[in-house]
């Protein structure tokens, strides 16, 4: 029997990937390589899949239904990697992180365009940026180069947000920052697990398995950044709608989700 706070043999075999997290493998399950950190990919999971489908309801341009959906993917993705801590899986999480990136990307560039306006070159940019990374990602299977690349979609994302609430809606300061807020802190907690791994697996030894839990900082980046991600998709939406001079409005689904409800402009007689 493997000691309390090491890595175990489970259903999936030797680990294949080249990146292994802090969370000690197969301590709960036998057939879940990374328990805690595969249950909390199901926040990237179930909530986008509801604002897709309110999106397709609403009428909404199908960018965003393709956000909602790209977030499913990456939720996924990271699930089966986390599972099996298997390369091909680790691939099926690494690779949608871009791809969902660039078009969360192609929309805050294209949030005050006519509707239902294509911009192909910048389609054609993005793609081109995709095609890229991933062929020199399978080719040096170094993580650092995903995680730059990764890092410079998102910063992207945040020059684009930062000037939309400084010098176009002001009023959308509050959800602009707290979902960058939100991103931030998670990406401060995968840095801190990354950094002090093996105190925090000496920790959890020594409280009970209850303590433990929320030490495994790993899920909660899955957390945050999946919330950071849910709202920075809202933001992008809220920021479409007022252009277009729809009434966008924020509700919260059983009190404490929030989505966004969007009304046809009015019509003048």
């Amino acid at each position: 029997m493997a000691p309390l706070g090491a890595d175990r043999e489970g259903y999936w075999g030797p680990t294949t990937s080249t990146l292994d997290w802090c969370e000690e493998n197969y301590a709960v399950s036998f057939y879940v390589a990374e328990f805690w950190n595969t249950l909390s990919n199901l926040i990237m999971i179930l909530p986008p899949i509801c604002g897709a489908i309110q999106t397709v309801r609403d009428g909404l341009e199908k960018r965003y239904t393709a956000s909602y959906l790209a977030l499913t993917v990456v939720g996924l993705g990271s699930w089966c990697f986390h599972m099996t801590l298997q390369y091909e899986m680790q691939l099926l999480d690494e690779l949608p992180m871009i791809y969902s990136c660039c078009i969360f990307v192609y929309c805050m560039f294209e949030s005050f365009k006519a509707k239902n306006t294509v911009n192909y070159h910048l389609i054609f940019i993005l793609m081109l940026f995709s095609l890229i990374v991933t062929t020199v990602y399978l080719k040096v299977k170094e993580p650092v180069f995903h995680q730059v690349m990764y890092g410079l979609l998102v910063f992207a994302l945040v020059l684009r947000s930062i000037y939309i609430v400084t010098w176009v809606y002001p009023w959308l300061r509050g959800l602009g920052y707290t979902s960058l807020g939100i991103f931030l802190m998670g990406f401060f907690l995968w840095n801190v697990d990354n950094i002090f791994c093996e105190s925090l697996r000496s920790f959890r030894t020594k409280v009970p398995p209850f303590v433990g839990v929320f030490t495994q900082l790993h899920a909660w980046w899955h957390i945050l950044t999946g919330l950071g991600s849910y709202l920075h998709i809202l933001f992008s939406l809220y920021t479409r709608t007022l252009y277009l001079r729809y009434r966008p409005k924020v509700k919260f689904l059983f009190g404490m989700w929030p989505m966004i409800l969007v009304e046809p402009p009015k019509k003048h007689l």
